[in-house]
C-alpha cells in the first residue's frame, strides 16, 4: 500500500490531453514559448537542474546547512509557516500562522534533524535491515514532543512586485534559471524548505509557476482547473479562496459528496533532486515534501493574461493584424480563438472581480450582503429615470457584455469555464447585478436562437459545471433578473406616479 501511495499516478478520468508531459531534455526558450507554455498543461523536466551550483552547495546531506548558514548570515530572519495541525499545512489561517525567526535558527533545527536521520539510519546498518532507501523512506515523521512545525514557505529571493527587501537575495548568486526560462519577467523566485516531512494543502496560484527541487524530494499532485467542482475551493471572498476545503488526510465525503471522485480526475508525479515541474496558472496542486527538502520556484505572468493585455492595447486596429485565429465556437473555446474586442471584454470582467476580491473585506462583504436589498429599494426610491439605459450605466458587467456578439460571448464564456473557472464563479456569484443578468440572459436567449437543442444542452452543461453548487448560480441569475423587473416597474411608477413601493420578501 505504501509503494502504490509514492507512486507516480494518472487518474482514470484524467483527458489524455491533461497528462504532465515529460522531458529527458531541457527544451530551448524558443520551444517552451511556442511549445508548452501556450498548452496551459504541466510539464516535468528531469534533471534540467544538474550543474547548476545551488544544487551542489545547499544539499543537507554533504554540507549544505552550513554552507546556507555562512552565505546568509547569522541576522538575517525570515517569515516562517508554523502549523497547528502537526506535518499538514493548509491555507486558512486558524490552520497556521505565520512567525519571524532567525534563519540561523531554522538551519540549526534542520542540523539537529539531520543527526537525528542519521543516527537512525546507522542503527538501522547496525540491525541489519539492509533495506534499500527510496524516497519515501527518507521521510521522517518530525519529533512526537513537538506538534507544531515549521516550514519555510515562499521566502522571498526576488519579488519584482514589491519594494521591500527580500529576505534571502544573497542566495540568488547560486542560482542559475533553467534555460528555457531565459528572457522571462519574473515576478518572484522564492525559497522553501521542509525539516521534516511535511504536506501543504491542495491550492492553485494567480501565476505561472516552475517549481525546482534542489534536495530531496516532492511528490505533486495536480488538476485542471475544470476540476474545482471535485475540490470545492473556499469561497472567492475568503482569506484562502485559492484553497480547497477538503482535508488531504481525512476527507468529509458526507459534507463534499464530489470529492470522492477527486483522485480521479489528478495526476501523481515525484520530483527528485534536479527535477523541475512546470505549473499553469490555475492547476490545482497537493505537494508532499520529504525531510530537509529545498526547493526554488519562479512565478511569472502567464502568457494568456500578457497576451489579453497586448490586444487590449492595439484593440483598435483591424482583427485580422492582430490574429489569423478561426473563431468558430468550439468545446473549451481557445483563448487565443477570441477576437481582440472580446478578449478586452474579457478583461475587463476579470479586472473587476480581481479588484473586488482585493478591496472587499470578508466581515465588511457578509455584512453588505445581507443590506443588499434594502439599500438597493433605497437607493431605487431616488431615481428619477424609467428606461434600461439609466440603469445600464450604473452596471459595469452590464455595459461590458452588452456590445459582444452572442456566439463570441459563448466562445468567452466557455474559455472562462475551462482557464478561470473560478473568476467566472466570482463574477455570477458575488458581481453580477440586476442589469448584468437580465442582460446575460437575453444574450442567453439569443444564442439559442442560433443553435440547435443539442447544442444549447451542450453549452449549459459546461457553463454550469464552473459552479460548485449550480443551483446557486440559477438562483443568483433568476433573483437578479427578478430584481431588474422590480426596479424598471418601481422607476415607472416613481417617474409617472410618484409612488413608492417594497418589494415584495
Amino acid at each position: 500500500m505504501q509503494a502504490e501511495k509514492d507512486a507516480e499516478f494518472v487518474g482514470a478520468a484524467l483527458d489524455a490531453g491533461l497528462r504532465a508531459a515529460r522531458f529527458s531534455l531541457p527544451p530551448s526558450s524558443e520551444e517552451f514559448a511556442a511549445s508548452i507554455e501556450p498548452k496551459n498543461v504541466p510539464a516535468v523536466f528531469r534533471g534540467v537542474l544538474k550543474g547548476s551550483a545551488a544544487l551542489s552547495r545547499w544539499d543537507p546531506l554533504y554540507g549544505g546547512l552550513d554552507y546556507l548558514l555562512e552565505k546568509v548570515g547569522p541576522d538575517v530572519a525570515v517569515e516562517a509557516m508554523m502549523s497547528n495541525t502537526g506535518h499538514v499545512f493548509y491555507g486558512d489561517l486558524r490552520s497556521h500562522e505565520r512567525v519571524s525567526i532567525p534563519f540561523s535558527t531554522f538551519m540549526q533545527s534542520c542540523k539537529s534533524h539531520l543527526g537525528h536521520l542519521n543516527a537512525a539510519s546507522d542503527s538501522s546498518k547496525d540491525k541489519g535491515t539492509g533495506k534499500e532507501s527510496t524516497c519515501s523512506d527518507k521521510m521522517c515523521p518530525a519529533s512526537s514532543e513537538n506538534s507544531e512545525q515549521l516550514y519555510l514557505a515562499q521566502v522571498s529571493i526576488l519579488n519584482t512586485e514589491s519594494k521591500d527587501r527580500c529576505s534571502l537575495q544573497v542566495l540568488k548568486e547560486d542560482i542559475q534559471e533553467p534555460i528555457f526560462l531565459k528572457g522571462k519577467s519574473f515576478s518572484s523566485i522564492n525559497f522553501w524548505m521542509s525539516r521534516a516531512h511535511m504536506r501543504s494543502s491542495t491550492h492553485y496560484d494567480p501565476h505561472h509557476n516552475l517549481l525546482c527541487v534542489m534536495a530531496g524530494c516532492k511528490k505533486v499532485t495536480l488538476w485542471s482547473p475544470s476540476a474545482s467542482p471535485f475540490l470545492y475551493p473556499m469561497p472567492v471572498y475568503g482569506e484562502a479562496s485559492n484553497h480547497s476545503c477538503v482535508s488531504i488526510e481525512e476527507p468529509d465525503y458526507s459534507s463534499y459528496t464530489r470529492a470522492k471522485y477527486m483522485k480521479e480526475y489528478s495526476e501523481r508525479v515525484i520530483l527528485n533532486c534536479g527535477d523541475a515541474l512546470f505549473i499553469p496558472e490555475g492547476w490545482y496542486h497537493q505537494v508532499d515534501s520529504d525531510d530537509l527538502t529545498i526547493a526554488i520556484n519562479f512565478w511569472w505572468k502567464s502568457r494568456i493574461m500578457t497576451e489579453i493585455l497586448i490586444v487590449c492595447s492595439v484593440c483598435s486596429q483591424p482583427f485580422n493584424k492582430v490574429t489569423n485565429s478561426d473563431t468558430s465556437d468550439k468545446k473549451g473555446a481557445a483563448l487565443q480563438s477570441l477576437k481582440p474586442c472580446t478578449l478586452q471584454a474579457l478583461y475587463e470582467l476579470m479586472s473587476l472581480v480581481h479588484n473586488s476580491v482585493e478591496a472587499v473585506d470578508q466581515n465588511d462583504r457578509a455584512e453588505s450582503a445581507s443590506q443588499d436589498t434594502s439599500v438597493c429599494q433605497s437607493n431605487e426610491r431616488k431615481k428619477t429615470a424609467a428606461d434600461d439605459s439609466s440603469l445600464l450605466e450604473k452596471d459595469p458587467v452590464a455595459k461590458i457584455i452588452l456590445p459582444v456578439e452572442p456566439l463570441e460571448l459563448r466562445s468567452m464564456l466557455l474559455a472562462m469555464v475551462h482557464t478561470f473557472p473560478r473568476t467566472l464563479e466570482g463574477l455570477v456569484l458575488n458581481i453580477l447585478g440586476p442589469t448584468g443578468a437580465e442582460i446575460l440572459t437575453r444574450k442567453f436567449d439569443e444564442m439559442d436562437q442560433g443553435s440547435t437543442p443539442e447544442e444549447q444542452a451542450e453549452f449549459y452543461k459546461i457553463f454550469y459545471s464552473a459552479f460548485g453548487d449550480q443551483y446557486a448560480a440559477m438562483d443568483a441569475l433568476l433573483n437578479r433578473k427578478e430584481l431588474f423587473s422590480f426596479q424598471v416597474f418601481q422607476s415607472v411608477l416613481d417617474q409617472y406616479l410618484r409612488v413608492c413601493v417594497e418589494r415584495p420578501s
